[in-house]
């Protein structure tokens, strides 16, 4: 998808304009600092899938689901 680049203050100054041509192109906006991306202004997209639609096929790896769980394989608790 291309994108058109700004700077913050000219985003500033024609936010709504921006903001109007994103939602009509469905091109995105990327806002720059000192000439370094930091926001991207794109349109919002819904996804109607269920939350078990979204997690399917993301488990990677499932050894032994059944075995406990020891203390020291929580990443967390370290």
């Amino acid at each position: 998808m291309n994108h058109e680049q700004v700077s913050k203050s000219q985003f500033k100054a024609k936010a709504l304009e921006f903001l109007r041509q994103v939602e009509t192109s469905g091109e995105s906006v990327v806002v720059t600092d000192r000439g370094q991306p930091v926001v991207e202004i794109r349109r919002y997209r819904t996804d109607k899938r269920t939350p078990l639609e979204k997690l399917k096929g993301t488990v990677v790896e499932f050894k032994q689901p059944l075995e406990p769980v020891a203390d020291d394989d929580w990443e967390a608790l370290v």
